[in-house]
């Protein structure tokens, strides 16, 4: 039986968790259909909301709030390693009230945070406004997240591929993963369409696609894809520099005068096709709420397939064949899960004690 690590897929969680396999001194082999990070990593606005993209308090909370305070230090890491800068900006996020039901729900939510501990204030218009004037002057208020940032999610793939590569973990891209091959209850391989390759230990990081492998033993909850469109525009010079967090989608900033507009919700299997509906509302949406991009360039467009679950929680640990791991299902929260993840999937692989309890998110 192979001694290396197979990870199933080469986005940012495989690839996040192959830098610190290697770091703990495992072999670790990727295997990827596309390009690394090509898929819906980098399909993402990068939002590290552990606020402003979370309903309430809980297993999850934490989850997001401990890898949140991860990204500071993974970027200065990254880049020391590759030379890559991540894009890592303290951007603060605004979650935006547009009307006074937005506004209740905007308080109430800042209820709870406060209770948590955590920093959030509340802006009336005229605060939210002298904070980002961009903002619209039809808001009602703003709940202000100065702890929730951004990254670029493209180069955080690219950056996370090249630290694996260059600690020593091996790729092979262009590669089909049928399914996983098991003895007795214990891993034994990956089936490719290329043949099999012997393994021990198999981390399932697929994404959107990982309930498509056969041999997996039954799970919590399914993986499907949901689809997001997104618009970039173009502004010079930058607009406006905070994220805008609103009911029906958010603005995403860059300090290079891009702006992402997204995202759509769309259960529609793995079509990834920009549509003049989807268009149409997420740039509508922006420009409710930065009216100013009325006047910009769009760029480009794109869409992305969302690794969402039934149940709304990542699929992440061990999985109840010996040597099986996930770290997949994390929907609208992938890059700002991504630092959290490689490390619990380290540990689970030391067999030491994870920091974080995360029996809610059991296989």
């Amino acid at each position: 039986m192979s001694d290396q690590i197979v990870i199933i897929g080469a986005g940012v969680m495989g690839c996040a968790s192959a830098v610190r396999l290697r770091q703990a001194g495992f072999e670790v082999l990727l295997l990827e259909r596309a390009l690394p990070g090509a898929e819906s990593s980098a399909a993402a606005a990068g939002i590290l909301g552990a606020q402003s993209e979370v309903s309430q308090a809980g297993a999850f909370l934490e989850l997001c709030l401990a890898s949140r305070a991860r990204f500071r230090d993974l970027c200065q890491e990254l880049t020391e390693i590759t030379d890559i800068d991540i894009g890592y900006e303290e951007s603060g996020v605004l979650e935006v009230a547009l009307d006074p039901a937005e506004g209740r729900l905007a308080a109430g939510r800042a209820e709870w945070m406060l209770d948590r501990g955590l920093n959030v204030e509340l802006l009336d218009r005229e605060d939210a406004r002298k904070l980002e004037p961009a903002l619209t002057e039809q808001m009602i208020g703003a709940n202000y997240y100065p702890d929730d940032h951004q990254v670029d999610s493209v180069l955080l793939g690219k950056a996370l591929a090249a630290a694996a590569q260059r600690l020593g973990a091996r790729f092979e891209s262009g590669r089909t993963v049928l399914g996983i091959e098991s003895h007795q209850g214990r891993v034994t391989g990956v089936e490719t369409a290329e043949g099999l390759i012997p393994a021990g230990r198999v981390v399932v990081a697929g994404g959107a696609w990982s309930s498509r492998l056969h041999g997996l033993p039954p799970l919590r909850t399914k993986v499907k894809p949901m689809a997001g469109q997104i618009a970039q525009l173009d502004t010079r010079p930058p607009l406006f520099r905070h994220v805008a967090y609103g009911f029906s989608g958010y603005v995403v900033p860059r300090a290079d005068g891009r702006v992402l507009l997204g995202s759509t919700l769309e259960d529609r299997g793995f079509d990834k096709a920009v549509t003049a509906g989807g268009l149409h509302r997420i740039l509508g949406m922006g420009i409710t709420m930065i009216p100013g991009l009325a006047e910009a360039r769009i760029d480009q467009t794109w869409s992305g397939l969302r690794p969402a679950t039934e149940d709304g929680s990542p699929i992440l640990g061990r999985g109840s064949l010996e040597g099986l791991f996930y770290a997949t299902g994390h929907y609208r929260n992938g890059i700002l899960l991504t630092a959290i993840t490689a490390d619990l999937i380290r540990d689970l692989l030391l067999e030491q004690e994870p920091e974080l309890n995360i029996s809610e998110f059991a296989p």
